[in-house]
């Protein structure tokens, strides 16, 4: 019953809001990317993969060996997150054929630099008639969701076909919480029926269980962004090391908006403690780097997009400013900094992954709204590994790292030890998931 409500009020909505979503499609390219997908046409390319894996003839869509993993991570974040342990997938369980999902644009385009366009799809939209074609196609052993992914329909799909549900890295926000209460009723009927959900941490394990997961099926194994590491140097890096020679880095990345203001207005005071500065600024959304352009335009400091660096260009001066205008350089380029701010932390967005620069042994600052890793914030403040500030003190806050080098280094090499100390969540999911399929014949 739970299930033909909502269905009937999705349903309604895409029909009454059909002349908004038109209207999106039409001027907004996101809206339009991957649409068919999204419907239910199997992209090609799936079926090419899924089926040449094993060696199979291409031609016959109908053909399809199992077992198949389907992985979804709904954006960047998730991505990232998974990336370590999609990788650790493919060395250690090669008998099976991951492929993995994406909602977003950019998390797609990360997913496809990361794991090979062959295998990355969008997410289809929880409709019934979508749902069905891909799990018709893929037939997957297991389908893997990452963080909290509950859609109804995809989960009812996989239950009426016996196919397990496994989420990992799973959390409940603070943020969130509130909201999964309210609605905990209809939650239960989905949520009782997941094979295994692996919490980061134990209040998130508590807070699943309270919302209708079966206690027996609920573990900790640690969040996975502990485990990813950034392995291969991107090419800003290189050219920012370059460029930069002889300065110091502030990087602030993932900033969201109002954030890049409060940046522009605390430079004055952070190139008095710092006269060699440079800045790079990476907004957290790509369709945010022009108008972060034109704010930088606005304002005045000479700034220079990384789209335009290269081998040859000019150095960098004291006082400039970058953006990072590109996807999936950001890790990287967190290695050069003398001092990270972490953005989505000064505006009530529930803040970004202080662990990106913490693996380098840079000092972190960033704002209190961190309800989105809030268990990564308890573990770096627990050791001293982080100073979480308020907007007015950015300025001050962040110059005194700058100016005072040594309790930089020592607040940074913090920061790693709580990094590695914090690691293994990988692992224990691979060795979750093993199990799952073992128990289902796939092993």
């Amino acid at each position: 019953m739970i299930l033909f409500l909502y269905n009937v009020g999705l349903i309604a909505v895409l029909v009454l809001g059909a002349p908004w979503w038109l209207w999106r499609l039409v001027t907004t390219q996101k809206y339009r990317a991957g649409l068919r997908q999204r419907l239910g046409f199997v992209p090609r390319h799936l079926v090419r993969t899924v089926n040449t894996r094993w060696g199979l003839d291409v031609a016959d869509e109908e053909v399809v060996t199992n077992p198949v993993v389907w992985l979804h991570a709904v954006s960047v974040g998730e991505v990232l997150a998974v990336s370590h342990l999609i990788t650790t997938l493919d060395e250690e369980l090669p008998q099976i054929t991951l492929v993995v999902s994406t909602t977003t644009r950019t998390g797609y385009t990360l997913a496809q630099e990361r794991f090979g366009a062959d295998r990355v799809f969008y997410c289809p939209l929880d409709l019934p008639w979508a749902v069905a074609a891909y799990l018709k196609t893929l037939r997957p052993a297991l389908l893997v969701l990452a963080e909290t992914e509950f859609w109804p329909n995809l989960l009812t799909s996989c239950f009426s076909r016996s196919i397990p549900v496994v989420v990992v890295n799973a959390r409940i926000s603070n943020r969130s919480w509130p909201r999964y209460q309210r609605l905990q009723r209809l939650w239960q009927p989905f949520l009782s029926g997941l094979t295994l959900v692996l919490a980061q941490t134990s209040k998130d394990a508590e807070r699943l269980k309270a919302l209708g997961c079966d206690p027996a099926r609920v573990t900790v194994s640690g969040n996975l962004k502990f485990d990813v590491r950034v392995t291969h140097e991107a090419e800003a890096t290189r050219l920012l090391r370059k460029l930069a020679n002889g300065l110091k880095l502030l990087v602030a990345g993932s900033t969201l908006e109002g954030e890049e203001t409060i940046l522009l207005d605390a430079l004055p005071a952070l190139l008095a403690a710092e006269p060699r500065l440079v800045v790079v600024i990476a907004p957290r959304h790509p369709e945010r780097f022009g108008a972060v352009a034109d704010l930088l335009e606005r304002s005045g400091p000479r700034w220079r997009p990384r789209s335009k660096l290269s081998a040859d260009a000019a150095p960098l001066g004291a006082g400039e400013i970058v953006l990072l205008d590109s996807i999936g350089e950001l890790a990287s380029v967190y290695s050069l900094a003398a001092v990270a701010f972490v953005g989505g932390s000064l505006v009530p967005a529930g803040g970004h992954n202080p662990l990106e620069p913490a693996q380098f042994g840079v000092p972190v600052v960033m704002g209190k709204f961190d309800s989105n890793f809030l268990g990564i914030t308890s573990s770096l403040k627990a050791d001293n590994a982080i100073w979480q500030i308020e907007r007015g003190e950015l300025a001050s806050m962040t110059g005194a790292l700058l100016r005072d080098t040594d309790t930089a280094r020592k607040m940074g090499e913090r920061g790693r030890r709580v990094f590695e100390k914090e690691a293994g969540a990988t692992q224990r999911t691979v060795a979750a998931i093993r199990n799952v399929l073992a128990e289902r014949g796939n092993g």
